[in-house]
């Protein structure tokens, strides 16, 4: 009979020494455990090893022992995704203050008409991320978060809306650090 006082795995009371060795070397053998290998590595009888297996619940204690190993295993990888989302929101916020910085410095009057496109795209992305937003939604508009239509426009009318795209990109940028321009 397994003890409530002792965990299944451990020796076990009226367990002898040999018998507890006997144990431990089946429980080691994980799935490929079986009364004839303890026999055999301990140049014991296979029915005396089969007798202390039986009086002693081993079949029982190594699913124990097995289930045990599992639990210590998954909260060791728990405690490890944890560490790992801590080390990575750290390196996160490290690298978004070095880039706000770059941000601010940046000229929007350097950028080109592509530039701006792809600043805003990006932008706006991030910001339907940060609201929990599906991508996949449109955005309200016209324009999707990835496609900006200037084909039908004239060329003034495109060079009017990319000076509203770098107005507003500007705007954003400004207000990365906390203050607007």
């Amino acid at each position: 009979m397994v003890a409530d006082s002792a965990e299944a795995w451990e020796r076990q009371p009226g367990e002898s020494a040999a018998a507890w060795m006997a144990f431990a070397c089946y429980r080691d053998l994980g799935l490929s455990r079986s009364i004839s290998k303890v026999a055999g590595t301990l140049g014991k009888a296979r029915t005396l090893v089969e007798r202390w297996s039986t009086n002693h619940q081993w079949v029982i204690r190594a699913e124990a022992w097995e289930r045990e190993q599992d639990r210590l295993w998954r909260a060791e990888r728990q405690q490890a995704s944890r560490e790992v989302a801590r080390r990575h929101a750290r390196l996160a916020t490290a690298a978004q203050s070095k880039i706000i910085a770059q941000l601010q410095q940046l000229d929007p009057s350097r950028l080109s008409p592509s530039d701006v496109i792809r600043w805003l795209e990006v932008t706006i992305r991030l910001e339907r991320q940060a609201y929990g937003m599906d991508l996949a939604e449109p955005a309200s508009g016209p324009a999707t978060p990835n496609t900006v239509d200037v084909s039908g426009l004239s060329d003034e009318e495109r060079r009017a809306r990319m000076e509203q795209l770098r107005r507003e990109l500007e705007s954003r940028i400004g207000t990365l650090g906390g203050e607007p321009r």
